[in-house]
């Protein structure tokens, strides 16, 4: 099968078009013809090296951690889903990433997609969406009528947390650049800040929840918006234990736990119209298109999602 991988760390340009053995499946597991995937930050600070420390695989390397596509083959013990099935899922990517035609996945971590969700739309969700989704719900505990502040909206894990949190009946705010602002307010922002003009810091306060996805800086001002009792919650950087601390406050560091079940939700929210996948661009199923994709994702100026359409 046709593949992107890496041999080494580095640059885009170690992202290069292989044919591989397609994978074997488990008892339970079913494999994944791919339709679509996307591209996501930890993809390039995978690729880069920042995270071998964390992430030790071995070369050469298949990343992506998002599929959308149809069930190929079924393990003998797998009993939800068949052969021929539309399917999305967050694979457990220790084996191989879904920069792939065909990936194997643990049948517990897959979900159906709805009839009316396009194979790009099922690509967009599940990283994002499930990332979303634990910080806010299993984190955070937000509820209706909680004031949550959510950082760069456009993007991916914030454009699915707005909707998330929206769903819910929480009072939204975020950052975002002016060119932004419609965006984020039709996914459903109560109230936008121009992060180029205004300092978040120092117009909001007694806030029940942050989810922070800039790290640095934005990350230790957020400490200053929640009341007491508050929670703080970053995908990119750990929380000072003291500030929260000083702040009477929770704070974590977040690692996703990929879930079959939690992506149902999703596609019942989807279903439902509260919950709608921002596309940005959508790339090519080669070297030139990974390679695209993953300078766009680096430039930390995309809108939505980054996808790569795998099969027609």
């Amino acid at each position: 099968m046709k593949a992107i991988v890496i041999d080494s760390y580095g640059g885009k340009e170690q992202l290069k078009e292989q044919q591989v053995d397609k994978p074997a499946i488990t008892d339970n597991q079913v494999l994944v013809e791919i339709h679509a995937t996307s591209i996501n930050p930890i993809d390039w600070k995978l690729r880069e090296g920042y995270l071998k420390e964390l992430l030790p695989w071995e070369f050469p390397i298949i990343l992506g951690w998002d599929a959308a596509g149809t069930i190929a083959e079924v393990g003998k013990d797998v009993k939800h889903f068949k052969v021929g099935d539309r399917v999305f899922a967050r694979p457990a990517t220790t084996r191989q990433g879904t920069y792939a035609e065909y990936v194997p996945v643990d049948e517990d971590l897959l979900a159906h997609m709805p009839e009316s969700m396009t194979f790009e739309e099922g690509a967009a969700i599940p990283l994002t969406g499930l990332t979303a989704y634990q910080c806010l719900v299993d984190f955070a505990e937000v509820k209706k009528g909680d004031k949550v502040l959510i950082h760069a909206g456009a993007g991916g894990v914030g454009s699915m947390a707005i909707q998330i949190a929206n769903s819910i009946g929480a009072y939204v705010a975020t950052t975002a650049s002016d060119k932004n602002d419609e965006l984020v307010k039709s996914l459903g922002a109560n109230r936008v800040i121009n992060y180029r003009e205004e300092d978040f810091s120092e117009l909001l306060e007694d806030f029940d929840a942050v989810l922070d996805t800039m790290g640095g800086e934005v990350l230790d001002k957020s400490f200053k918006v929640l009341k007491k009792g508050g929670k703080l919650i970053s995908i990119a950087g750990q929380p000072s234990a003291e500030k929260a601390e000083q702040h009477e406050v929770k704070a974590s560091d977040f690692w996703l736990e990929p879930s079959g079940e939690q992506l149902k939700k999703l596609a019942n929210l989807y279903v439902s119209g509260e919950l709608k996948p921002t596309i940005g661009e959508v790339f090519a199923f080669t070297e030139r298109g990974l390679q695209d994709a993953h300078e766009l994702s680096e430039s930390h100026h995309a809108r939505g999602k980054i996808i790569i359409k795998i099969k027609a």
